[in-house]
């Protein structure tokens, strides 16, 4: 799997160095830009994933936020780049480095495509600047399904013989596959994992029925599922969220399965230290606004910052653990 998936990353890179290329952002290049006055450019927000999805939410709300406080002194042009599980997004900024005025969001793509594929970067390649949140996934099924509880489909899956149950979720290696991955180990059964590209794809295919289930993200079913459109079954928190009291955690249906994704910012690598301190400094600004305050709350996120080397720190620790599982369920080999 993992040839197969170098390959498609390979492909889409190429497109982000030609992207890259033409792109005409950071009008006296980025250490140059950086020395005086900064910020004083036109930043560039680039969102890994297409429109819609947690990581597309939440940088929006961040520049929102700044445009409305008036925290960034110039334009922001937000640009969504989707395609290889954050590969062309990461891949456009990382050959961005030294330019201070490329910026983007973390998910969980942004620890295990580097691990899972031959792209020429990691989270060591940019610099971090805060981890704003944590966010954790809800497994939904389609509102007219058969199954009302997780272990109705756990019965169903076990005794679906050669035509497995099947599961979406974005990326073919995110945490949309790792945790029912870790689920059907647990609870011994085996499904088809159906990876998408963006959360449209995602929701089409549960309302659909072309997937007997997927994992999202709440703030992204929250009105399917007042709809009366999807059910959720279970949530991947370690307890359970306001907007869905009714919904239990894995961990209280006896499944011991939990991977929180990290909802932070980063700039192109090798940037001044200046310019990383203030975005750490406005940042702060941010999380105190009630806008921010009110984003946590409709998302249903975990709110958790560290700044600097500290989110650096922590990276590092989640690409260490999301390592391990992923050797542990077959995805990469030791």
């Amino acid at each position: 799997m993992k040839k197969l998936f170098s390959l498609v990353i390979a492909l889409v890179l190429m497109l982000a160095l030609t992207a890259c290329n033409s792109s005409t952002s950071g009008s006296n290049g980025g250490e140059e830009a950086a020395t005086e006055n900064y910020p004083n450019d036109t930043l560039q927000w680039t969102i890994a994933f297409g429109p819609g999805g947690g990581n597309d939410i939440m940088s929006r709300t961040i520049i929102d936020i700044l445009n409305k406080h008036d925290l960034y002194p110039g334009d922001i042009v937000p640009e969504n780049r989707e395609g290889g599980s954050g590969a062309v997004g990461w891949g456009f900024l990382h050959n961005n480095a030294g330019n201070p005025y490329h910026i983007s969001s973390t998910s969980g793509s942004f620890i295990n495509t580097p691990l899972v594929s031959d792209v020429p970067f990691n989270y060591e390649s940019f610099t971090p600047v805060a981890l704003l949140a944590t966010d954790d996934m809800v497994m939904l099924v389609n509102g007219d399904s058969e199954f009302n509880t997780l272990e109705d489909f756990i019965t169903a899956a076990k005794n679906s013989g050669s035509k497995k149950l099947s599961i979406g979720g974005i990326g073919a290696v995110n945490v949309d596959a790792m945790i029912p991955k870790l689920l059907g180990e647990a609870a011994g059964f085996e499904f088809e994992y159906v990876p998408f590209q963006g959360d449209g794809e995602l929701t089409s295919a549960l309302l659909s029925k072309s997937v007997h289930a997927i994992m999202a993200n709440p703030a992204e079913a929250l009105g399917q599922i007042e709809a009366g459109k999807m059910k959720p079954l279970a949530f991947t928190g370690q307890k359970r969220i306001e907007q869905l009291p009714d919904t239990p955690t894995l961990i209280e249906l006896g499944y011991d399965v939990s991977l929180p994704m990290p909802r932070g910012v980063i700039l192109a690598g090798d940037v001044p230290a200046e310019a990383q301190q203030w975005w750490i400094d406005t940042l702060k600004k941010v999380v105190e606004t009630d806008e921010w305050k009110a984003y946590i709350s409709e998302n249903s996120l975990t709110e958790y910052q560290l700044y600097g080397d500290e989110f650096g720190e922590y990276l590092k620790n989640t690409s260490s653990t999301f390592e391990e599982i992923l050797i542990e369920i077959g995805a990469i080999k030791k």
